[in-house]
C-alpha cells in the first residue's frame, strides 16, 4: 500500500495523535550492514528525519519528538560525536529555511550548553527564525537523558521550597511536570522505536507514562513517511483506557 492510501486511511480510521515522539535507532547498524563507516549512516538518517517532518504535517500531527543525542551519547568516540555535531550543524543550515516555510516551530531540549560554539550557535539560529511558527512543534531532543531532566526538575522544586516561593503541599504531579522541558506540551500519545529494539533509553520516562508503543523493525535511516503512518494506524486500533477499566 502506498504512502498516500495509507494516509487516506488514518485520515477517516480515527483520532490523529497529537504529540508522536520517536526513537531514531539503526544508524550505525544501517551504515554497519552495508560495510560504511558509522557517519554514513547518521547522515543517511538526515534524510528519514526530512520525511518524517513532512509525513506528520500530513497527517495533522501537532508535535514531534526525536530523541537525536542521549547524554550517554557523549561517551562515544571523540571522531563519531564530531561527526554528528557537523550533522547538526549541517542539517539546520539546509533546513532551517525550509522548515520555516513550512510553518514548523523548532525547539531544542537538552543540555544544550555541552554543545559545541558552531553547533549551539546552529541551534540558537533555527529556534529564533522557526519561533513563530505554529502548523508543526519539532522537539530536537540533544545532549538529553530524562534521568537528568527529572533530576533537573527535582532540585528546582527543592530550591523553591528552600526559598518559600513553593509550598510542599503544593508539589503535585502538575509541579512537577511544569519543570520538565515539555512543560508546554500534551504528553505523547505514540512512541515509535526503529530498528526492532525494544527499550526506552532513557527517553520521556515521566511523559510516556500512559503513552502507546509501536517498535519498527525498519532501521531510521530506511523509515519514511509510510512507516510513520503504519504506526499511527496501529495506534489507531488501540483501546486507550489509562487505567481505567474497559466499557
Amino acid at each position: 500500500m502506498s504512502a498516500q492510501d495509507l494516509l487516506d486511511r488514518l485520515r477517516v480510521h480515527g483520532a490523529i495523535p497529537r504529540h508522536v515522539a520517536i526513537i531514531m535507532d539503526g544508524n550505525g547498524r544501517w551504515a554497519r550492514e552495508r560495510m560504511l563507516p558509522r557517519p554514513v549512516g547518521h547522515r543517511n538518517g538526515m534524510k528519514a528525519v526530512r520525511e518524517v517532518v513532512e509525513g506528520a504535517i500530513e497527517a495533522g500531527v501537532e508535535v514531534l519528538s526525536l530523541f537525536a543525542f542521549s547524554q550517554e551519547n557523549w561517551q562515544r568516540p571523540p571522531v563519531e560525536i564530531s561527526a554528528l555535531m557537523s550533522l547538526l550543524e549541517e542539517y539546520i543550515q539546509k533546513e532551517a529555511d525550509e522548515l520555516e516555510a513550512q510553518g514548523v516551530r523548532v525547539r531544542v531540549l537538552g543540555d544544550v550548553a555541552r554543545l559545541v560554539p558552531t553547533a549551539r550557535a546552529a541551534v540558537e539560529r533555527v529556534v529564533g527564525q522557526t519561533a513563530h511558527n505554529t502548523k508543526l512543534t519539532l522537539n530536537l531532543f540533544i545532549s538529553y537523558g530524562s534521568r537528568a531532566e527529572l533530576t533537573r526538575a527535582a532540585r528546582r522544586i527543592a530550591e523553591e521550597v528552600a526559598a518559600g516561593t513553593l509550598r510542599p503541599d503544593e508539589v503535585d504531579e502538575q509541579a512537577f511536570a511544569a519543570r520538565l522541558y515539555t512543560h508546554d506540551c500534551p504528553d505523547p500519545d505514540l512512541l515509535i522505536r526503529t530498528s526492532g529494539e525494544k527499550r526506552i533509553s532513557n527517553f520521556l520516562l515521566w511523559q510516556v507514562a500512559y503513552t502507546e508503543l509501536v517498535i519498527s523493525p525498519v532501521l531510521w535511516p530506511d523509515f519514511g513517511r509510510r512507516h510513520l503512518y503504519e504506526a499511527i494506524l496501529e495506534y489507531q486500533s488501540r483501546d486507550r483506557r489509562f487505567g481505567r477499566a474497559p466499557a
